[in-house]
Parts: structure tokens; C-alpha cells; sequence
């Protein structure tokens, strides 16, 4: 079969991966978003799709806008069973819709966590499991027909790079499958009245306050390492752990020095911090980091 692929970030580079090692499956073109310059001395960095395209010699459209007469044009002049799309970011217009079926992957068990981020959304929530949703694309926003779900169990401290990892593999998995049985799934209807939306974060999401302890270990797994979260001093909490998330106590204030830590209290719960950094300083352990301060045990950490 002839699949046109469309995607960006290594999430959607694996599932490419997976599809060009398919005897039975032809990636006739991938479609991704254009070179950007990255780091600080700002480097034009092709997209890792575009990387496994050219490797393959997989010819790369890289179009500002899908919607543009120009980029309509080029897809619809390839000949094609599927396209197939992950993390493009990018909508597909009404004429590429029509062109082929349009697969979608998206991390989310559908219509749960609709929009940018399902997976941190998914630790934030302090879910115990989620999954990745193969649809038919409309023109709405992951609101396609549901062909097929796989699910997988989240662990209570697991973290976003690996929950992104588990589920990356699920979906290159679960890409093939639908490829190969598409003829025989029957899509559904997603259910409107359970669909949930999730936004793209921002930098001003991972700034805490010591008020719910559950609430910022949640935080924690899902913003870490990007884009971290930070107390309003701008002091960064890098490695914790949830100690309890029933207990009352002040605000910030250290419960108790550790071996190799320190015990931090919130109106509810409590949190083990190991590692801080300080503004504009190294990563250090939060014991050296209380040291240097001269402060302990009934004072405010902040």
C-alpha cells in the first residue's frame, strides 16, 4: 500500500521509523514543518521526521502552511491509499480529508484529552492509565471516528519522558495494525458528552506554590525536564518525591533535614525535595542548598 506521511517530532519519527521497515507499506512522501533554528547559537535544525525521510529517500515537503493552494496541490498529485498523521501540527484542509483516509495517532484514550498535550495532561490528572487513539480525521480537532484504542497502566511516579517513550512505541504498533486491517475496523462516534480538551503548556505552568503536595509531585512528572517547575523566588524543584498528601502545615515550611534531602511541608501533604537550582546556578542537592542559605528546620523554604 502507498502511505503519505505527515508529522514532526520524534514521536511521529518512530512511527515513520516503524512504517518504512513494513514490506507491505510504500511511504510515497512525508510532509513536515520546515527547518527552525535551534539552541542558542540557533542552528537551522531539520525536524527528525525529515531526517528518516532523506535516510530513506523519501521525498520531504516541508510547507508553512498546509493550506496554501501550493501545498494542496502537491499532496493531492501523489497518488496514495492512506495518509497517515502524528504530531504534524498542522490542520489538514477538506481537500486532503477527501484525498485519502487520513489516520490519526494521538496519545489519549479519545475523546479524553483532546488538543496539545494528553500526556502531561494525563500526570497532572494523576491518571492510572491512558493509551493512544487511531481515528479518522475530520476538521475538528481530534474529534474524528475512533478506529482503535490500545491502553496502557501509568505508574504513580512514573515521568513524562518515559510515559512519552511507552507510548511512542504503542502507537508505531498500533500505525501498522491499522494499516494493515483498516479495510475490516468499522469506525465509531466519539461520545461529545465525555470529550475533555487539554492546552499547549507554557513556561507559567510550572511555577508552585506549597499548597497541595499530590498536586506538585504531579506537576513535577509531567513538566520534567521542560519546563521544569519553580518556585516564585525562581528557585527550581529538579528531583522529588511525594512523602504523604494528607497532612496540614504551613506553607513551605521544612518538616524536617534528611540524609539526602530535605522534608518540605504544603497546606496538604508533604514532598521529600532532593535537588534544587538556584537562579542563574548549577543543579545542586537541596541539603548544600539549605546550608548555604542558613536555613532548617521550621523555616520557609522559598
Amino acid at each position: 500500500m502507498k502511505v503519505i506521511f505527515m508529522g514532526t517530532p520524534s514521536y511521529a519519527d518512530m512511527i515513520l521509523q516503524k512504517m518504512v521497515a513494513q514490506k507491505d507499506i510504500d511511504v510515497v512522501a512525508v510532509f513536515t514543518q520546515p527547518d527552525k533554528p535551534v539552541g542558542r547559537k540557533k542552528l537551522l535544525t531539520p525536524p527528525p521526521v525529515k531526517v528518516t525521510a532523506e535516510q530513506h529517500n523519501i521525498p520531504v515537503y516541508q510547507p508553512n502552511r498546509l493550506r496554501d493552494a501550493e501545498a494542496i496541490k502537491d499532496v493531492l498529485n501523489i497518488a496514495c491509499h492512506y495518509i497517515v498523521v502524528a504530531a504534524y501540527g498542522q490542520i489538514l484542509p477538506r481537500k486532503i480529508l477527501d484525498h485519502a483516509p487520513c489516520i490519526n495517532l494521538h496519545a489519549s484514550i479519545l475523546p479524553q484529552y483532546r488538543g496539545a498535550s494528553p500526556i502531561q495532561q494525563t500526570l497532572l490528572n494523576g491518571d492510572s492509565k491512558t493509551g493512544v487513539t487511531a481515528m479518522v480525521m475530520d476538521e475538528g480537532l481530534d474529534t474524528g471516528d475512533i478506529i482503535k484504542i490500545k491502553k496502557i497502566d501509568v505508574a504513580d511516579d512514573e515521568m513524562v519522558e518515559s510515559l512519552f517513550a511507552r507510548l511512542t512505541e504503542v502507537a508505531a504498533d498500533l500505525t501498522i495494525e491499522v494499516l494493515q486491517e483498516f479495510e475490516n475496523l468499522e469506525p465509531k462516534k466519539q461520545d461529545e458528552s465525555k470529550a475533555t480538551h487539554c492546552k499547549k503548556i507554557t513556561k507559567a505552568d510550572g511555577l508552585v506554590v506549597f499548597d497541595d503536595a499530590k498536586v506538585i509531585f504531579n506537576k513535577y512528572r509531567a513538566f520534567t525536564p521542560w519546563p521544569g517547575v519553580y518556585l516564585e523566588s525562581g528557585l527550581k524543584l529538579k528531583k522529588m518525591a511525594l512523602t504523604e498528601d494528607s497532612s496540614g502545615n504551613d506553607a513551605g515550611e521544612i518538616l524536617a533535614i534528611n540524609k539526602n534531602s530535605i522534608t518540605v511541608g504544603c497546606q496538604k501533604g508533604s514532598l521529600e525535595i532532593f535537588v534544587v537550582q538556584p537562579p542563574s546556578k548549577k543543579e545542586m542537592d537541596a541539603l548544600g542548598f539549605v546550608n548555604g542559605q542558613r536555613i532548617g528546620v521550621a523555616d520557609t523554604l522559598s
